[in-house]
C-alpha cells in the first residue's frame, strides 16, 4: 500500500480568477502543469457556504451558481507543492486535504 494525500476544493460555477473561469484554471494547473493523479470535478445540485446563501438547481432561480468540488490525489509532496498555488486563487478555508492509503 502507498500513502497519498487527497485534496478537495470547494468553489462555485462562474467563479473567476483574473477574468478566467476558476474551475478551468485549477483543472489546467492540476492536469497540464502539475500532472497530478486522479482529478475529478463534481457538480452539486444544491449547497450553501458559511454565509448561508443557498445555491440550487431549480426553475425559480435565474442565476444559478451551483457548487463544484474538485478532488484529486497524489504523493503527499506533490499535493503539498500545488496547494499553495491553488490557495493563491481562492480562500484557504475552501480547501481540505487528508492522508489515505492507495493500492489495496
Amino acid at each position: 500500500m502507498k500513502t497519498v494525500t487527497i485534496a478537495r476544493i470547494y468553489i462555485k460555477e462562474g467563479d473567476k480568477v483574473q477574468g478566467h473561469n476558476l474551475m478551468q484554471e485549477i483543472f489546467r494547473l492540476l492536469h497540464s502543469e502539475q500532472k497530478v493523479h486522479g482529478v475529478t470535478v463534481f457538480r452539486g445540485v444544491a449547497g450553501f457556504g458559511s454565509k448561508g446563501e443557498v445555491h440550487a438547481d431549480d426553475l425559480l432561480r435565474l442565476n444559478v451558481h451551483l457548487p463544484l468540488v474538485i478532488e484529486f490525489y497524489d504523493d503527499p509532496e506533490v499535493v503539498e507543492a500545488v496547494l499553495p498555488r491553488i490557495g493563491q486563487m481562492i480562500s484557504g478555508d475552501h480547501i481540505v486535504s487528508w492522508q489515505a492509503q492507495c493500492g489495496f
